[in-house]
């Protein structure tokens, strides 16, 4: 964690993992301190029961839900774009090489260029998407949306929130309400910061800055009730 452990707050630094990359978390800290502290706050409120882990489904469970309602009411919101692309062809003016006529000749757009983009959370210009158990390849779709985003300028920086590695330990002693174990659910091929991780050093993320957030086992706590 080095030098950014002076961006989070101590109370997180034990609950989560955290990787930065594109400078995410200076970003964050700097440039957007109202969001970045709410945050903060959604990361410190949560907690998941092990009846939590024992509910089917994945990113439909009551955990995405946790984050719906503290960030909802702050103004966070869940966003979908769309745009077509018009382009322009200017000839080149006669006997002037280099130099271009002002008006274009011809004009096509090419619709729905972008489509099918959508975030999980935007408020201002950060972006937050949460990622708790679909499949591994769900990080495609959402690096690609953030760097999407990022590109139309529409967001400075992204933040993914999904599971780290140790919470497999858990998942290992854990069975269902059958007596089946829970391991089989949260597998490999499932989103977790492993698989994140690969992506974001491959820079799939193009030149968005991601902060990445592995929920560790100090969110789980037994008998809590929600």
């Amino acid at each position: 964690m080095g030098d950014h452990a002076r961006y989070i707050r101590e109370s997180l630094l034990e609950k989560f993992e955290f990787q930065s990359y594109g400078h995410a978390l200076e970003i964050l800290n700097e440039a957007f301190p109202a969001e970045w502290d709410e945050l903060q706050t959604c990361l410190e409120k949560l907690r998941i029961s092990y009846a939590d882990l024992r509910s089917a489904g994945g990113n439909e469970t009551a955990i995405p839900k946790k984050f719906d309602d503290v960030l909802y009411p702050l103004g966070w919101r869940e966003i979908r774009i769309t745009g077509d692309l018009h382009v322009k062809l200017y000839p080149r003016r006669a006997n002037q090489r280099g130099r271009f006529a002002e008006e274009p000749f011809d004009q096509r757009v090419i619709a729905g260029y972008i489509d099918g983009h959508n975030i999980d959370f935007i408020k201002g210009r950060v972006a937050f998407d949460l990622e708790w158990n679909s499949k591994d390849q769900t990080f495609d779709r959402d690096l690609l949306a953030m760097r999407t985003y990022f590109d139309c300028g529409l967001i400075e920086v992204g933040v993914i929130v999904t599971r780290a590695r140790e919470l497999n330990d858990i998942f290992k002693e854990l069975k269902d309400d059958k007596g089946r174990p829970l391991m089989p659910k949260y597998g490999a091929s499932t989103t977790w910061m492993g698989k994140l991780e690969y992506r974001l050093k491959s820079r799939r993320n193009g030149g968005c800055p991601i902060l990445a957030v592995g929920i560790r086992k100090p969110c789980i706590t037994e008998e809590y009730e929600p």
